[in-house]
């Protein structure tokens, strides 16, 4: 790493081990001393930070413009061929609730968190919650271009082989609805089917 530690990326072992670990488990691990530390995502980053842990590195700072995938809308392309007027009716829906998210965020961290209750049976402490709503970006771009760069540091890591990610994504359908919604289309860098 670029820190001069080596650790082997199959065993986890070596100057400091790595392991592999639902985000669910991470904070009862960290609060028992079972592990050090973690790289986390929101909302999991911020429960570890209530229960005294402190932040190293937030990952956004590794980015041009603080942006990087996390989640992206996926559909295989036999559904898509199949039914391209489902996936336009999702996508349609996905960029208005994007909207109304990134519009009413106070309202969307509450309507998230009853959602939270109801699946998981428990919602989000404040103290979690609150300090991890600012730090998640809801955006229609998929940021293709980072899924690349992902992918490099994967295989420069030896975590994985290089993979063919040639045709990974099909915008036309999306950068349609965003041409209807008056918004710009987005890239697919590169990654684009033919």
């Amino acid at each position: 790493g670029t820190k001069g530690w080596n650790v082997d990326p199959e065993s986890g072992k070596g100057d400091v081990s790595v392991v592999r670990t639902d985000n669910k488990v991470t904070p009862d691990a960290y609060k028992q001393g079972s592990i050090d530390g973690a790289w986390v995502p929101e909302p999991t980053a911020s429960k570890l930070v209530s229960e005294g842990a402190k932040v190293l590195l937030d990952e956004t700072e590794l980015w041009p413009d603080k942006k990087f995938v996390i989640t992206n809308v996926i559909v295989s392309q036999k559904f898509l061929k199949e039914h391209p007027d489902v996936v336009e009716a999702v996508l349609t829906g996905t960029v208005k609730t994007n909207d109304w998210i990134n519009a009413n965020p106070d309202k969307a961290k509450a309507s998230a968190n009853a959602a939270l209750k109801t699946l998981g049976g428990k919602a989000l402490d404040p103290k979690v919650i609150d300090p991890a709503w600012p730090s998640i970006l809801v955006t229609d771009d998929p940021l293709a271009s980072t899924l690349k760069t992902e992918s490099d540091w994967a295989v420069k890591a030896k975590l994985i082989q290089e993979p063919d990610l040639a045709g990974i994504y099909d915008l036309k359908i999306l950068n349609k609805v965003l041409k209807a919604a008056g918004k710009p289309e987005v890239s697919d860098a590169g990654l684009g089917a033919k």
